[in-house]
């Protein structure tokens, strides 16, 4: 009887494809397994997502249509049943393609190459004898190539000739029938790392070690200490030479064998024994409710509104303690790369080596075995970024997603998904508990607690009753005034930053903008030098003396003189967190100061290295972006000072007023959290804006009410369902025109008018990696009907020639850029 398999191929296209198995792998094959297919003319290796024995009825008995798939990869499935359920609520919801998130679900390396192999033919041996001795042609010379091997990949003839031209000889010498060309399955790039150990086996007799050289029997002693020893170690310690083990091997008096090693990405930590802690009354009435839930193995979703300090981290890491007890699993999700080395060290001391990161800094094969001791339940408790909400674990009982409002949570390109909506719905599939922690929610948490959909619990006071830091705003315009001129700093923040540092106390300076200089500006012709790709400004990086687009990371060296005019007038305009670092230290020469943004963060270590410098006050100030502002616990930090949080006011963006509330409020939260009394400065040209008023009042309700008034009287969400298209290329005019195609079907989809169509208009980045970008919106209080209109014009569109490859549909998008 035939068996059918539905394969997701890890390609942006939506569809999964049929195939018909071969009757060897009839029996083995099961879902999640991996199989080698046959797409359009290449080999791929997909995954096995439904089996049938029966065609569907739409393809009635075409089975001429149905491919027959290659080998079997797997035997025993590299996706979990959960795995594959999650993957797919995450393809249906937002839009992506199953393929490619079930490629992001999995650690990167691990499907093997796909190795193309070239074959001289039998015409081919007739053409080269036929070619004369003085024939100098390129076919004569990979036909002499490809006759003293039995097959060779492309890069084996690269020597021979450009590739442009190479690849044009193949193609004519496949279609003479000279060679032909297969492809086959070479190795996974990442895979299980061994060393070759040695035991005794069979230790010889008396009389036989009389006959053993001197070497073997330094060797037989060797393992009177101990039983096993790698290799090279036997070698050193027995002072021999490789050949003298392996001659002991052949005898059968030694065994050699291959054995895993596990490449710890903990290796270079140092972990202390955890401090006991006393619980608060807040606390402790927390962990109740949710030890409760945990009990009852039924999904229940928290929202723990804490504010900074008052100890949050303590109740995620007492319920996780609860569900091992319980027998089950946990996961916890951090926003960023940034903040895994804090909460892993310190779940590591509290759990050992049941603790498994997950985050894309890892080197592969440290993923790998990560993923790998997680699938074979060697470690219970997985701490990482978004993509950890794939990692498989089994028996699942607690998720917890910290700082649950961060942006970095979505996935921004495809396949597109939200880690923290993902992680909800996985806890929901699995009966699981999930607690959203965070001291600014989002507005659709809070919105969503408000209404029932999340149970809200709160931590409305900081550990040891201290004060949250006290919050000022320094306004700008009044400096300017003053001055005369714009300043970085003003008096009132430099004067408490010397205050600070003589007091042998600590501070933290934020600016949200990395680089030296925002833009350059010749001051003779005005021209600014723009990215050739985007529609933005370069900035200015004076360590490396480069102009570096940050959304592209197009760079080019630093001018000595304009582009344009070809004058010296050259200015370098605003500030970046290096300008800002040398102006502090040239202004602060006592002070220690480092930064912490990307640039200076790129290197592995380098951020636990500054932050545990700091910790030790080695450090007196701390200078960077928003990576500071989340998740440092530094007592004796008690001045925060903010540079200017005005550019993220003015983005086109519906929450541009919530996330400067909730960076502000972020950053205040690192001042006063030791025993002394915290200070919080911020400079802006608009000190009556809601968003910094509340912020310094660390009033989140009273942003929260003013907030969802302006949300709902524009329809934003979360009142409404809303998605994004974004249409691109490179060619201008074939966007705007598919862009106005798609408004067209968009608006004959809509019959009912249950949706709002805005657009297309140029997105707020028109341009950005060199492709040309037209937006449309799409808002609905139906998100069914939100996407039965989307998915109805795009197939429509397609149907019409239009590539859906050049357009975005993005679900509940984040960002708005």
């Amino acid at each position: 009887m035939p068996i059918y398999a539905d394969v997701a191929v890890p390609v942006h296209v939506y569809q999964t494809f049929l195939y018909e198995l071969p009757e060897a792998v009839r029996p083995l094959v099961q879902l999640g397994a991996r199989i080698l297919v046959p797409l359009g003319k290449s080999l791929i290796a997909g995954y096995v997502v439904g089996l049938h024995t029966q065609l569907p009825e739409e393809l009635g008995t075409k089975v001429d249509e149905i491919k027959v798939t290659g080998a079997l990869i797997d035997e025993i499935p590299i996706c979990r049943q959960e795995i594959l359920q999650i993957t797919k609520w995450v393809a249906d919801y937002y839009a992506s393609p199953w393929g490619e998130v079930i490629k992001a679900a999995l650690p990167p390396g691990i499907s093997p190459i796909i190795e193309e192999r070239i074959r001289i033919t039998g015409d081919g041996h007739a053409r080269l004898e036929a070619l004369t001795e003085d024939d100098s042609s390129l076919q004569k010379q990979i036909l002499k190539e490809l006759l003293h091997n039995d097959a060779m990949s492309r890069a084996g003839l690269a020597h021979l000739a450009p590739e442009t031209s190479l690849n044009r000889t193949l193609r004519e010498m496949e279609q003479q029938g000279w060679l032909v060309r297969d492809k086959t399955q070479g190795d996974a790039q990442v895979k299980t790392k061994t060393r070759r150990v040695v035991q005794l086996q069979h230790p010889p007799a008396e009389e036989s070690i009389e006959k053993l050289t001197e070497g073997q029997r330094r060797v037989l002693d060797a393992f009177r200490s101990t039983s096993k020893l790698t290799v090279p170690g036997l070698s050193a310690l027995a002072s021999v030479n490789v050949s003298t083990v392996m001659s002991l091997a052949k005898k059968g008096i030694l065994k050699i064998t291959n054995e895993a090693v596990r490449r710890d990405p903990f290796s270079d930590s140092a972990f202390t024994k955890p401090a006991d802690y006393r619980l608060t009354n807040q606390q402790t009435s927390v962990l109740e409710r949710i030890e409760a839930s945990l009990s009852t193995k039924e999904y229940t979703a928290f929202l723990l509104h804490g504010v900074t300090g008052s100890g949050k981290t303590e109740v995620y890491i007492r319920a996780m303690r609860k569900t091992l007890e319980l027998g089950r699993s946990a996961m916890m999700l951090v926003p960023e790369i940034a903040l895994t080395p804090v909460f892993s060290n310190r779940l590591r001391s509290h759990f050992g080596d049941q603790v498994a990161i997950f985050h894309s800094s890892l080197q592969r094969g440290e993923r790998f075995d990560e993923w790998t001791r997680v699938r074979n339940g060697e470690a219970r408790i997985v701490i990482g970024t978004r993509s950890a909400v794939f990692a498989p674990i089994a028996n699942l009982g607690l998720v917890v997603v910290d700082e649950e409002h961060e942006s970095s949570y979505r996935q921004q390109d495809s396949p597109y998904y939200s880690g923290r909506d993902t992680a909800i719905v996985r806890a929901q599939k699995e009966s699981a508990t999930v607690i959203l922690g965070s001291a600014t929610p989002s507005l659709e948490s809070f919105h969503n607690a408000r209404n029932g959909k999340y149970e809200y619990l709160q931590l409305s006071e900081r550990i040891g009753a201290r004060p949250m830091a006290a919050a000022s705003i320094i306004d700008m315009r009044k400096v300017f005034a003053e001055h005369g001129k714009p300043q970085v700093f003003s008096d009132e923040l430099a004067e408490a930053i010397e205050q600070t540092h003589a007091r042998g106390e600590q501070s933290i300076i934020l600016l949200n903008r990395r680089g030296y200089s925002s833009f350059v500006l010749c001051r003779s012709c005005g021209e600014t030098i723009q990215c050739p790709n985007c529609d933005v400004t370069l900035t200015y990086h004076r360590a490396e003396r480069v102009m570096l687009c940050h959304y592209c990371n197009h760079s080019e060296p630093a001018p000595g003189t304009c582009p344009a005019c070809g004058k010296k007038y050259i200015y370098y305009v605003g500030e970046g967190t290096e300008k800002l670092e040398e102006l502090l230290k040239e202004r602060f020469p006592a002070l220690g100061i480092a930064r912490i943004d990307r640039d200076t963060t790129a290197r592995r270590r380098r951020f636990e290295k500054i932050l545990l410098d700091f910790s030790r006050g080695q450090i007196d100030m701390l200078v960077g972006t928003q990576m500071l502002a989340k998740g440092h616990d530094f007592p004796n930090v008690t001045l925060v000072g903010v540079v200017s949080v005005d550019a993220g006011l003015a983005l086109a963006d519906f929450r541009a007023a919530e996330r400067t509330f909730q960076l502000i409020t972020q950053v205040a939260g690192r001042a006063g959290r030791g025993d002394r009394p915290g200070r919080v400065l911020i400079q802006t040209y608009h000190p009556y804006h809601y968003a910094l008023r509340h912020a310094c009042a660390q009033d989140y309700e009273k942003f929260y009410d003013e907030e969802i008034v302006y949300r709902q009287n524009h329809s934003y969400p979360p009142f409404v369902a809303l998605a994004s298209v974004l249409v691109h290329g490179s060619d201008l005019g074939r966007v705007r025109s598919d862009a106005l195609e798609l408004r067209r079907e968009l608006d004959k989809a809509n019959g009912d008018r249950l949706c709002r169509i805005l657009g297309p208009a140029p997105a707020p980045l028109a341009r950005l990696k060199g492709q040309h970008r037209f937006q449309l919106l799409i808002k609905s209080r139906s998100r069914r009907q939100l996407r039965v209109v989307a998915d109805a014009a795009l197939k429509a569109i397609a149907e019409q020639g239009v590539n859906l490859r050049s357009i975005n549909l993005e679900i509940d998008p984040i960002s708005m850029m």
